[in-house]
């Protein structure tokens, strides 16, 4: 991130329900308990030479404190109950308040985990997560029903997004206060809303949340799930230090809009080549990456969540490629 020497490539891997498996708890308890969290990340890191751990669990965290309506199974990520959505009436916003992370229960399990973390970590680093400001705002308004806001009520989006960032900052302070070395931003609601609507709703606040992320003294890593080919431009201007790209996101076209030092990640398709793949291609995609990249300012990953069932050799797949490759014009790059 800094452009500092280094000895090889990071592999910053999302892992989430295949760390829950491989320690044998089902997700809800990895979900909801920091010391199953800690034990999972800790196992599955150590096994597949990922160079992280993480807080990520699943996107309901800071909705489920302010008292939205969450599902929670038995061994699927918790989820938002958007039927019946905590700001189904938009009055009730002006009622809400930015909980303390420390006391919310399911912020309170993040910072926990993290802390664990952090007393156990050998050499990785320590990654917390946030959700972004148009994913919280789905959480917390409905997926469909902000679609509409957009048009309909356009200041209620502004008053939402600009709560949402305010509890965003606050958790990500107080995960930073219990270990965390960089903070993840999950936004993957904004390639929903096209080039437009982002560059009128999130992107001043995208900009706000990651500026005050370097303030508290961390750097930043946005993660925005499917295709924001349209919104590259502007992300340059989100001076978030690692950018995750999508499997259907161009890494050259990337590394074009976003510059020469802007730290990429990804793009391997999580299923049909990390999944459902071999070895080889695994090795082949990321070399692709890489290259595309231009052998420079890249960490390995897929392009999203690795999938519980991927198998065990493709994982040491993209730890071996990590570990083979040095930035172009390193002393022994490949």
């Amino acid at each position: 991130m800094r452009g500092e020497p280094i000895d090889r490539l990071p592999n910053i891997a999302i892992t989430m329900m295949k760390a829950a498996d491989e320690i044998g708890v089902p997700y809800k308890t990895y979900a909801l308990d920091a010391e199953a969290h800690a034990r999972g990340q800790l196992a599955i890191c150590r096994k597949y030479g990922i160079d992280h751990v993480s807080g990520i669990s699943d996107p309901a965290v800071e909705a489920a404190d302010l008292g939205a309506a969450v599902v929670y199974r038995d061994d699927a990520p918790p989820a938002i109950d958007d039927g019946n959505a905590l700001l189904a009436d938009t009055t009730r916003l002006a009622g809400l308040k930015v909980p303390d992370p420390w006391e919310g229960p399911r912020m309170r399990k993040r910072i926990d985990a993290i802390a664990r973390l952090r007393k156990e970590v050998d050499g990785q680093a320590v990654e917390g997560w946030i959700e972004g400001p148009i994913a919280e705002a789905c959480d917390l308004r409905g997926v469909s029903t902000i679609m509409t806001d957009f048009y309909d009520d356009p200041s209620f989006v502004r008053d939402l997004v600009a709560f949402v960032i305010e509890v965003g900052m606050a958790f990500a302070r107080a995960q930073i206060e219990a270990g965390a070395d960089y903070i993840g931003v999950g936004d993957a609601a904004a390639s929903l809303i096209g080039p437009e609507l982002y560059r009128e709703f999130a992107w001043e606040y995208e900009r706000k949340l990651v500026d005050e992320l370097h303030r508290m003294g961390v750097p930043v890593r946005l993660h925005i799930c499917g295709n924001i080919t349209p919104l590259l431009s502007m992300l340059s201007d989100v001076k978030a230090d690692i950018v995750d790209l999508d499997s259907m996101v161009s890494v050259k076209e990337a590394r074009e809009k976003l510059g020469p030092e802007r730290c990429l990640t990804g793009n391997i398709n999580p299923v049909a080549v990390l999944r459902n793949g071999t070895p080889a291609l695994v090795a082949a995609r990321l070399e692709e990456c890489f290259g595309d990249a231009g052998g420079r300012f890249y960490a390995v990953a897929a392009g999203c969540e690795v999938p519980r069932d991927t198998p065990e050799q493709n994982l040491h797949a993209m730890a071996r490629f990590a570990h083979a490759h040095l930035p172009r014009g390193a002393p022994g790059a490949l």
